[in-house]
């Protein structure tokens, strides 16, 4: 695997983006990489738990910008289907994490933005470094929260995805914390050793009620989140075919403030 790294330590299996050149932006191959790391975890014994991390100075920045501008660049009945197959690869990595049968852990430092946001939010709790943030901010961009919106609705409620989503403002560790998006805050070198923690806790229980356990949460529970990530996608692959999202993705690009249609 080229754009993950996978190491075992204690019973617990380390998945760390690593695409730092790029704030460990998701294009396809990093998706790709990242549920067969999971695939390569999901029976292996010497495992009880799973932490996800990002190399380099963040967590992850989201969806590959520059790989979403190509796709920018074609005539829209053949761009249409380009969207669709990506927003299916960012959902189907969404659930395989909610899915998956040991705990996760979502470590974050430094930004967690849009898609990347996702995936820490599909994690089954995120801890934080004090330098981090969470951000969802597709509407800037013209495009949209099609799976941070049902996630942070599923996980936090309403409110606190509407104030997100609508604004576009980050939330920073310490709010997180206090408004209970996150199990703990650390200083940037100790989150590994704190978020392992947090997997040991949850890997000390027999397998077969751990599983039990998230089924329940994220299946039972949660059984429209899973409907909505696919309509959210849906919603996604279709609104990239707009002239808003077209701009979005040209100024984030060319790093200049969009001019909207």
């Amino acid at each position: 695997m080229q754009h993950v790294e996978l190491t075992i330590v204690d019973q617990i299996a380390t998945l760390a983006l690593n695409r730092p050149q790029v704030c460990n932006a998701l294009d396809s191959a990093l998706i790709t990489d990242l549920a067969q790391a999971l695939s390569d975890v999901h029976q292996e014994r010497r495992v009880s738990a799973v932490l996800i991390t990002g190399k380099g100075d963040h967590f992850c920045s989201g969806v590959d910008l520059k790989a979403f501008a190509k796709v920018a660049e074609l005539e829209p009945i053949d761009a249409q289907v380009r969207w669709f197959e990506s927003w299916r690869e960012l959902t189907e990595l969404c659930e395989t994490i909610l899915r998956f049968p040991k705990p996760v852990v979502a470590a974050v430092d430094g930004q967690a933005i849009g898609a990347g946001l996702a995936v820490a939010l599909a994690a089954d709790m995120i801890v934080m470094s004090d330098r981090a943030f969470l951000t969802a901010n597709a509407a800037e961009r013209g495009l949209i929260g099609g799976l941070t919106a049902p996630l942070l609705s599923f996980r936090f409620g309403a409110a606190i995805a509407a104030r997100m989503l609508l604004t576009g403002s980050p939330i920073e560790a310490a709010e997180a914390y206090r408004l209970g998006m996150c199990c703990e805050v650390v200083s940037p070198d100790q989150i590994w050793v704190t978020a392992s923690d947090w997997a040991k806790r949850c890997g000390a229980a027999p397998r077969e009620s751990l599983q039990a356990t998230k089924r329940m949460l994220n299946e039972g529970i949660g059984e429209a989140l899973l409907t909505n990530l696919t309509n959210g996608a849906a919603t996604g692959a279709t609104l990239c075919n707009t002239e808003s999202a077209a701009e979005g993705i040209r100024a984030f690009v060319e790093k200049r403030i969009p001019q909207w249609p």
